[in-house]
């Protein structure tokens, strides 16, 4: 029988001017092919297979994404494979990578495995990240 897509939707307050994103989840069961673009925050248990645009993109410990992340903020505890455009990037000890972490800010954990390249961009580079060559 095949899994049914659930994503949980929920508002999440941000910061003291009242903004706030939606918050979707994507469970450990699930598998999803394609596109996934969002203006709020994706936590990912599953497996993602394509490009991902988010405000704020969480990869649980038993997540894993393959293709290209778009984001301002990043936080991988699972495994990843692909490109990531973020300005901000923390990798918990859990996190295993392989590609390149296009950053300005990175915070890696003890026992993260990368096997790649983590090239610092400045801030000026993410402001029209959507219309990068690479990033198709």
């Amino acid at each position: 029988m095949p899994a049914l897509l659930q994503v949980a939707l929920a508002p999440v307050p941000l910061g003291n001017d009242g903004a706030e994103f939606s918050a979707s989840h994507l469970g450990k069961a699930l598998t999803v092919k394609g596109r996934l673009e969002t203006t709020g925050i994706v936590h990912i248990d599953g497996h993602v297979n394509g490009q991902i645009t988010a405000d704020r993109l969480v990869i649980g410990a038993g997540g894993y994404v393959e293709g290209d992340i778009i984001a301002n903020d990043v936080r991988i505890g699972g495994r990843f494979t692909g490109r990531i455009y973020a300005r901000h990037v923390t990798l918990d000890g859990s996190a295993d990578i392989t590609g390149r972490i296009f950053h300005h800010t990175v915070t890696v954990a003890k026992g993260a495995r990368i096997d790649g390249r983590m090239p610092w961009r400045p801030l000026n580079f993410f402001e029209r990240l959507e219309h990068l060559r690479e990033a198709q």
